[in-house]
């Protein structure tokens, strides 16, 4: 085990003295071969999409004990909770109206445990908030995915209203987590349960990305004939391929700390 993690170590420092496109490249070369090796190991790709909605479910169970037995939400933007809130209470909304199933109450578990969270740094671990550093401007993410859901969305039979606030929650959703990312580098360094909760957000948004993906190689592409015409089925992807990529940088780094065996994540100037 020791001698892995020394290899993995060796690896990882070789990586980071790569230049900045020799690292883009290894980037998009290891997602290729992970997509790959996804696609051989798993055989119903929607299993992928089952493990995603399960480890964002182990990083909000990190975050709930952080809160909890740690009491204090120091390093944790409540911005990007915000955000979160509204992206997931439209898109109940939309389930409601749209397409009800299993993934709604997934949804609505996650609403009713992020808006707790907002509680709980609003009033009872206030003292604790750093409002400083949660200094992301929410109409920077908010105004453009509005604007954008506009001009781009589903080409269903379903009400426009409706059609408009399904793409807007997944343009959002894409973009939620750049206030959390923003904190984690103002503060520069970011402690134990925040950095776990922030990888299992990376690593479920991979999973939902892959799941993406592979349908759309096993579909042939009809996956996204199947989601309408125009710019919308596109879009899908890329808010996918959006969110993971947002997180890929600090994934980068976490693996690093843990390989490297520190318990605090230190950030370099220049991650988000």
């Amino acid at each position: 085990m020791r001698g892995a993690r020394k290899s993995i170590h060796a690896i990882i420092t070789w990586v980071r003295r790569q230049p900045p496109k020799m690292k883009a490249f290894i980037a998009v070369v290891s997602s290729m071969v992970a997509l790959v090796l996804l696609r051989i190991i798993v055989h119903d790709h929607d299993n992928l999409f089952v493990a995603a909605e399960g480890v964002h479910s182990l990083g909000i169970s990190v975050l709930i004990y952080k809160l909890i037995k740690e009491r204090t939400c120091a390093g944790l933007s409540l911005k990007s909770q915000e955000l979160t809130a509204l992206f997931l209470a439209v898109r109940l909304y939309c389930s409601f109206v749209m397409e009800y199933d299993i993934h709604t109450v997934l949804d609505l578990a996650t609403f009713v445990t992020t808006v707790w969270v907002i509680y709980m740094i609003r009033f009872k671990l206030r003292s604790s908030y750093m409002e400083e550093k949660d200094n992301f401007a929410l109409y920077y993410v908010a105004v453009p995915c509005a604007a954008l859901a506009l001009f781009v969305h589903p080409s269903t039979s379903h009400h426009l209203l409706n059609r408009i606030f399904w793409a807007f929650c997944v343009y959002l959703e894409a973009v939620s987590v750049l206030p959390q990312l923003r904190v984690m580098q103002n503060t520069k360094i970011v402690e134990p349960f925040t950095a776990h909760y922030v990888f299992a957000l990376g690593v479920a948004r991979f999973l939902s990305c892959a799941h993406w993906v592979l349908q759309v190689l096993d579909s042939r592409g009809h996956l996204l004939v199947a989601l309408g015409y125009g710019l919308w089925p596109s879009m899908v992807l890329i808010s996918e391929i959006v969110q993971t990529f947002i997180l890929a940088d600090f994934c980068y780094y976490y693996v690093q700390s843990v390989f490297g065996g520190q318990l605090v994540l230190r950030l370099p100037s220049g991650v988000v």
